[in-house]
């Protein structure tokens, strides 16, 4: 089984390119999907100890929990340190069932993967990039979102030039939906093709 690290900082388009992978029949673990569950699930006590008054009715306010720790290093590692362990249980699991299946290839979508280290357990990464006019309009335009908590966001993710420096692969998703699904195809064929040549 062949593990692809797909990333990109917010507003370029790895939400889209992830569906596309799932379109051509590819697995798809999806970190933030994880994270959410989590949110309504084992992480909950864990982050009302942590910051009490964030969570209620036996799920996180997300919206309270960004105002404790956005901008507040401290406290990023602590909810870092909380989640970061749950979900790579869940990221475990996935890859066991998808081995159990015998599925050739996977999709690790994880927004930080760089951050976190993740690159060093896949087999190549995948860069989403659509340049930074095309992020901030992008970000911009969602319900609730500033300048401001943008700025903190990015400030917490590696930089998208240096991103597309480490990638092994870069999808550019500036242009049309279908440019960005013919660039999956034409990187699943690649990279099936290459799986297969080192078995030969």
């Amino acid at each position: 089984m062949r593990i692809v690290g797909l990333t990109g900082s917010i507003g370029m388009g790895k939400s889209t390119t992830s569906a596309f992978f799932r379109e051509a029949g590819i697995p798809v673990y999806d970190a933030d999907a994880a994270v959410h569950r989590l949110y309504s699930g084992a992480a909950v006590p864990l982050i009302e100890a942590a910051f009490p008054g964030t969570t209620a009715d036996g799920t996180v306010d997300r919206v309270r929990l960004g105002a404790a720790v956005l901008g507040d290093g401290a406290a990023m590692k602590t909810l870092e340190a909380i989640i970061h362990p749950l979900v790579g249980q869940t990221q475990a699991r996935f890859r066991q069932a998808c081995g159990a299946r015998g599925d050739r290839l996977i999709v690790l979508d994880i927004p930080l993967l760089f951050e976190t280290g993740g690159n060093s357990r896949v087999d190549v990464v995948a860069v989403v990039s659509a340049g930074a006019a095309a992020q901030r309009s992008r970000v911009l335009a969602r319900p609730g979102m500033t300048a401001e908590k943008l700025d903190a966001i990015l400030a917490r993710q590696m930089p998208d030039a240096e991103k597309r420096r480490r990638a092994h692969v870069v999808l550019d998703t500036s242009r049309d939906f279908a440019s960005a699904r013919r660039q999956v195809a034409a990187f699943i064929r690649a990279f099936a093709a290459d799986g297969e040549s080192r078995h030969a």
